[in-house]
Parts: C-alpha cells; structure tokens; sequence
C-alpha cells in the first residue's frame, strides 16, 4: 500500500505541476485536462482496484501520460506563444488541430477502458489449461542445444549483415531489402532469447540435482553470449532492445514486476523521469564531466528550457502527428482501411505488389514533404489516428477494440505455464510502448517477426525434436 501511494503521489504532483505551469486557451487547457482525468481515473483503477497483474495496462497508461500529456503540453506552453511556431518537421502550431487530437484521444481511452474491462471479465471465466514446455531434464537440454546449435549456424549465414549494422550511420538505408532485415532482425536474432526462456523453466523445476543446475547455467550462459551478440545497442535500436532486457529481468527477477504498481513505477521512471532528464544532456551547452563536476549547471541547463526543448524532438511527436493525420483526412478524405495493409500484409514485398499503400508514417511524411518542404519521410503514426486515418471516428473505436482484446488474450498467455508464452505476451507488453506510437505497420511487423523467432519457431523445434528422438525409442523398443 505504501509503494502505491508513492506512486499515485508523484503521478498526481507531475500531473498538478504540468497544469499549473500550462498557459493555453481556456478551451486548450480543459481538452487536456479532461484527458488527463480520463488517464488519472484508469490509473486508480490499475492500482487499486484491478486484482490481475497486467503489464500492458502499465504500458498503457505511461505511454499516454507521456505521449498524450507532458510531452503536447510542453510542446504547446513553448509554441502558443510563438507567431510562427513550428515543431522540428516544420509542422507549424495550429491550435484547433490539437482540441481535435485531444478529442480523439478521449474517445480511444473511453474506448478501450470499458472493450478492456469488459472483455477481460468476460475471458477470466474461462479455464484454460495448460501443459508444461517440456516434463524431462533431458527433453529440455536437448531443445536448448539444438536452439544454441541453430543460432550459431545463423552466426556466418548474417555476418555481412551484423558488420554492415555496425558500421552503417543510422541516417544511412542499409543495403539490405526491409524483408531481410526483418527476418534476420526480428526473427532468427530473437531465437537465443527462446532458449534462455526454456533454461529458466529447467531453474524452476523442484529438486534439480546439482550437476542439471550447473549445466543449466553454462547453457544459459552461451545463449546470453549469443544474443548479446545478435541483439546489442551497435546494431539494435533501443527501443528494439528495451522489451527484450526487460523480459530478462521479468523471468530473472521476478520480484521486481510482480504487482502493477512496481510495473507502472518502473516503466514510469525509464521513460517519464530517465529519458526526458537524459535529454538535458543532449540539449546542454555543458558536457557530462562539467555538469557531474558542478551540479548547479543542471539548474541552469533547465533555466534556459533545455528539458523543454527535449520535448520539442521527434521522439515526441505523436501527439502532433495526429494533427497532420487530421489535416491529412479533411484534405484527400479517409482511407477505408485499403492503408492498414500494408501492415496485414507486411510479408508481401513490392516487389510483387507494385500498388501497395504506404505505411502511415510515410504518409504523414510525404505530406510534410510536399505541403512544408521537410526532408524526412518516415514518421511515427500512434494507433489512435491510424484508425482516424482509415475509418474516422469509428476506426479509433475499431482500433481501441483490437487493442483491448489482443491484451485480453495475452494475459491468457501470461497466465499460462507454458513459458514461451509467457514471454511473448510479456515481450508484448513492453513493446506495446513502441507499437502504440507507431506506426501501426513497423509496429504489427516487428511484433510478428519476434512472435515467429520467440515462439513459433522453438515450438516446432521442440515438437520436431520429440517426434524423431520418440520415434527412434519406439523403432529401437519394437526392434
């Protein structure tokens, strides 16, 4: 009860200190608001009230607190003010877009509270039952080496790949077509990680003998070595590597994401407190060695609005590219859904299919490029405006509902006692932070590619590996 009412303290003080520094329109400051009791109300429930553990409402609720809160209305107090405000893909501030973004946002939180409680209630009542991954120490030592062994074929098959990843600039288009890199990135990289989920559950197995606890851990051990190999800040993004080292800590060490409070203020502190603060660094007159000598420099640093400017980046520009989707929509009218497809059907290459839609982002971005002369086409597109985009207002309701229910089903899966699936739906939970901001496309894509790699492809390494070593036994038996 006492890590809960921290927490509710600080989320309420960041909350009263954001609006009473917000200078807005009336009309601007009670759109916020109203979102912001919206969020609050969700929030109490996650603490107080709901007795499941769900990483995904954590996620949930600091994505938008951040992405739909602090960051707009940051963005906002420095813009209003401004004749010609202008965000850093040359957007400029129109304030009626944001009391229509605002709008949208309430309907989406509306929306999937009540899809999330409802059929969260519906699907509890239902009893599942599920087998463990694997009953023999010797069945599961057998998976793991052959999932080590199939990760260390794929270290020469992606050599020229993983040398290009470390020395290509990320302004730079790799050489490599977007299906390769999916595959080898989110599919065959991520394969390690299915083998360390079933070294954990040979841990939590009663009464190991030593020597099985030993060899367990120098197996666990070659698997960290190859997915620090395959998954490591030089050839990964960071918000690629978060969800995965986060699970390492959700199967490790469990205690410290046992209950949505510690959730929520773990997710809250990386990405509302550490994030935004290392920002001062990056937008700082001063180096790190200047300001760890003298700490008053950071006072300093925020004087001159340094944190706020932070906000001003493109990491934090969902809220605002909701506007130019909404700009988008009342200029060439919506989509009808023919845009999702390009994420239903990300496997299908151009290729093939010369008339495939753009991802949402490239949208937003060639109409920055032809109405505003930016330069950069591939932006981020949150789900709320996805389903904006494609079907008005009825497609953020649509999109609201498919998120409820895919979080519904996985807590079917965190639940479980098959390990795997608890590690995908805990992956999903944290990838949620980048799936949410979108777009919808990389976001699907990449959680499918690490579906296949986390879940699939070990499933039908552990099922083929018992149909031939059952069936030798049997042959032999009968012989």
């Amino acid at each position: 009860m006492i890590l809960r009412n921290i927490f509710i303290f600080v989320y309420l003080f960041i909350t009263v200190l954001l609006f009473a520094t917000f200078e807005a329109t009336l009309e601007l400051w009670f759109a916020f608001f109203g979102n912001a009791v919206l969020l609050t109300f969700i929030t109490y429930y996650h603490i107080f009230i709901e007795k499941s553990y769900s990483p995904f409402l954590s996620a949930y609720i600091v994505f938008s607190f951040l992405f739909f809160l602090v960051a707009p209305v940051t963005q906002a107090n420095i813009l209003a003010p401004l004749e010609n405000g202008i965000f850093d893909h040359y957007f400029p501030y129109k304030e009626h877009l944001f009391l229509k973004a605002n709008g949208l946002v309430a309907i989406f939180h509306t929306s999937f509270f009540l899809f999330y409680v409802g059929t969260k209630g519906y699907i509890r009542k239902k009893k599942v039952l599920y087998q463990p991954l694997e009953p023999n120490v010797i069945r599961s030592f057998r998976n793991i080496l052959l999932i080590i062994l199939i990760s260390i074929i794929i270290i020469p098959i992606s050599f020229s790949f993983i040398i290009e990843e470390l020395a290509r600039p990320e302004y730079i288009p790799s050489s490599f077509s977007p299906g390769a890199q999916l595959i080898q990135k989110k599919i065959l990289f991520i394969i390690p990680l299915a083998g360390i989920v079933l070294c954990k559950y040979v841990f939590d197995r009663k009464a190991i003998s030593t020597q099985t606890w030993i060899i367990n851990l120098v197996l666990t051990g070659i698997l960290l070595l190859l997915l620090l190999y395959f998954k490591n800040p030089l050839v990964e993004k960071r918000n690629a590597l978060g969800p995965i080292y986060l699970l390492l800590l959700f199967l490790f060490f469990p205690r410290l994401f046992n209950s949505n409070v510690k959730m929520s203020l773990t997710l809250f502190v990386i990405m509302i407190v550490f994030f935004p603060l290392a920002q001062i660094i990056t937008h700082s007159d001063y180096g790190i060695s200047e300001m760890l000598e003298n700490p008053s420099l950071f006072s300093n640093v925020i004087d001159k609005g340094s944190l706020s400017k932070g906000f001003m980046s493109l990491n934090y520009d969902a809220f605002c590219n909701m506007g130019i989707v909404i700009e988008i929509v009342e200029e060439d009218g919506l989509f009808y859904g023919f845009q999702l497809l390009s994420a239903l059907l990300f496997f299908i290459p151009r290729s093939i299919w010369e008339g495939k839609p753009d991802s949402s982002g490239i949208i937003v971005g060639d109409h920055l490029i032809e109405k505003y002369d930016y330069y950069f086409a591939n932006l981020s597109n949150p789900v709320v405006a996805e389903g904006y985009m494609n079907f008005g207002l009825l497609g953020v309701v649509f999109m609201a509902f498919i998120l409820a229910i895919s979080i519904v089903f996985f807590l079917t899966w965190l639940n479980s006692s098959d390990y795997l699936k608890k590690a995908v739906a805990f992956y999903f939970a944290m990838h949620m932070l980048f799936l949410l901001r979108g777009d919808f496309t990389n976001g699907y894509s990449y959680f499918i590619g690490t579906l296949i790699g986390l879940y699939v492809i070990p499933k039908m390494i552990i099922n083929l590996s018992n149909f031939i070593f059952e069936q030798k036994v049997w042959v032999s038996k009968k012989s």
